[in-house]
């Protein structure tokens, strides 16, 4: 033992003290910026960590996005949704295999790239939330939807470059900053619920919840047979599906049992008993029936390592955007905010957490290109067939474990391209086996309910309709816009109130109100660097191409700090 650990050791500070660790600022490489405790070792072994943490993405986002319908096309004009053709079913299987290998093609270059340029140990995938969205509420639920499959591709690529210009010129950070804290905390906390919802249903989770005549939902729980057609509520045997049971127990409960002991690994083992459970076929809670399809799912799965290309989403955008109108607009700008406030909430609070931001300018190094690497990411993945890309909250595991550079994010980058030769594997887990990790995903989100500002109606109020709205309306969007709407008027109101009244006439605990301003930041550090040269001066990387913070910002900030805080 003795003798492996001193290789170890030894390999780490031959690599440390060669031109691969000073590119990556590994501790003892003589860069003036190295990352203190960060080892080669300690790096692939958090890249690791991130990717067992994270892989549940694969199978997950296949799963959402299959519900899209995506490129099937649905004949029957008595089922609008196709639910019980055979053949559309058989598309699916299809689509749901060229998903998963674009979801693992998609997360392992975009992993890479982002590790390599940005040098942050931030992994990148298909946001959840945003899959949810893209399908349910852009798509519809077989197609159902405003807007095709192909346009909301097509919405998905703009806004990655919308995203490059925004983050380029610094107007992504003012567009975060003029949105109430508390709705942007809200909107996290609703797509929660929103992804809690979904995991409770038949579609992509353990079958607990129905639709309903006299209710919005109902109990569920029922086997598949018992389903109404018509209302997709169970006519009986409510709560007697084995397959929920075990999605239950095992996909959650023993899930949750490993998380509490911090096992890294807890959310892979979960999805990976209830998987097993489900894959022989001689029990009453299979994933592959004896039928035609249930022949052809197993028949895939028997084969545990092949390459499966991308045969029907590659590449299918469809540029006809007058068709959808203000839909296609409605779903760009839900995508674009939504990325903006994500990934840069995550991206900041990973880099916190990794010790790499600058405690004077709160900025973390190469931001601007870690932006838009975000956003390049986005618009290669709608060509994947695939919703939105962002970073991955997951990435805090490996952070955790000692991941303090991109070495990181490359290595689960790595370890997603590899998981594209067993796609079979990651094509027979049954959507019972997710649905508790869904719900688990959205109890983690719900964490951050308790920093609203609760203290006040003008802020409590809209971001508990944010919250409210986006599960009980099945958008995102409708959640935003009904939150900022309401934001926008009560605020406003109490507001004019205090002018008129020349300030007499003021909320009682008006005092508790959060701060909001819409005034505009500076120019973006990055255009002075290059338009002076002083990034090459200062010795700067060349790939170093600034903050998202400008001195005048941070000037600003100060002075309005000085400000009598209030609503608007």
């Amino acid at each position: 033992m003795e003798l492996l650990r001193n290789a170890v050791e030894g390999l780490d500070v031959k690599i440390s003290q060669s031109t691969f660790g000073r590119v990556f600022r590994l501790d003892g490489s003589g860069h003036p910026k190295e990352r203190k405790g960060s080892k080669f070792v300690t790096e692939i072994r958090a890249g690791f960590t991130t990717f067992f943490t994270m892989a549940y993405i694969i199978a997950v986002n296949s799963s959402i996005l299959q519900d899209s319908g995506a490129t099937c096309v649905c004949n029957d004009t008595g089922d609008p949704a196709c639910s019980t053709d055979p053949n559309y079913a058989a598309c699916l299987v299809a689509i749901n295999r060229d998903l998963i290998t674009a979801t693992a093609a998609i997360a392992g270059v975009g992993s890479l790239a982002f590790g390599f340029f940005t040098n942050l140990p931030v992994a990148l995938a298909p946001g959840m939330g945003l899959n949810a969205y893209f399908t349910y509420q852009v798509v519809g639920y077989h197609g159902t939807g405003p807007v095709p499959y192909r346009l909301a591709l097509t919405a998905v690529f703009v806004e990655g470059f919308i995203f490059i210009f925004l983050s380029l010129i610094g107007m992504r950070q003012w567009l975060v900053r003029i949105i109430p804290a508390s709705i942007k905390v809200a909107s996290g906390v609703g797509i929660g619920l929103f992804l809690t919802e979904i995991g409770m249903s038949y579609s992509a989770g353990i079958g607990l919840i129905t639709g309903s005549n006299d209710t919005p939902t109902d109990i569920g729980g029922c086997p598949a047979q018992y389903l109404n057609v018509n209302t997709g509520a169970c006519d009986s045997h409510k709560m007697q599906n084995p397959a929920m049971w075990i999605g239950i127990l095992c996909g959650g409960v023993v899930t949750a049992y490993l998380m509490s002991y911090k096992v890294k690994f807890a959310i892979i083992i979960g999805i990976s008993i209830v998987s097993v459970l489900s894959w022989p076929r001689d029990t009453s809670f299979t994933y592959f029936p004896h039928t035609p399809l249930g022949d052809s799912m197993f028949d895939f799965f028997k084969k545990i390592i092949s390459f499966h290309p991308i045969q029907h989403i590659l590449v299918v955008q469809d540029w006809n955007i007058a068709a959808a109108g203000r839909h296609f607009a409605l779903a760009l700008f839900t995508f674009l905010y939504v990325d903006i406030v994500d990934a840069s909430a995550t991206l900041y609070s990973m880099a916190h957490f990794s010790g790499v931001v600058d405690p004077e300018t709160g900025d973390f190094p190469r931001s601007t290109l870690a932006y838009c690497c975000d956003a390049i990411t986005i618009s290669i993945g709608s060509l994947f067939g695939c919703s939105p890309v962002t970073a991955f909250i997951e990435s805090g595991s490996g952070i955790t474990d000692g991941g303090r550079t991109g070495l990181t994010a490359m290595t689960t980058g790595v370890c997603f391209l590899i998981s594209i030769f067993f796609a079979p594997i990651f094509a027979s887990i049954p959507p019972w086996a997710t649905g508790c990790t869904l719900i688990l995903v959205g109890c983690m989100m719900m964490r951050q309910v308790t920093t609203v500002n609760w203290a006040y109606i003008g802020d409590a109020l809209p971001a508990f309709v944010t919250i409210a709205c986006m599960p009980l309306t099945y958008s995102v969007a409708y959640g935003l816009i009904a939150g900022l709407f309401t934001y926008t008027v009560l605020n406003s109101l109490i507001y004019i109130t205090r002018i008129v009244s020349r300030g007499s006439i003021r909320p009682p605990d008006g005092d508790n109100a959060e701060y909001w301003t819409i005034n505009p930041g500076g120019t973006p550090p990055w255009f002075i660097r290059v338009a002076h040269w002083k990034r090459w001066r200062n010795g700067m990387g060349a790939m170093e191409i600034g903050s998202v913070r400008s001195s005048v910002e941070l000037a600003a900030k100060d002075s309005r700090r000085e400000m009598t805080h209030g609503a608007m």
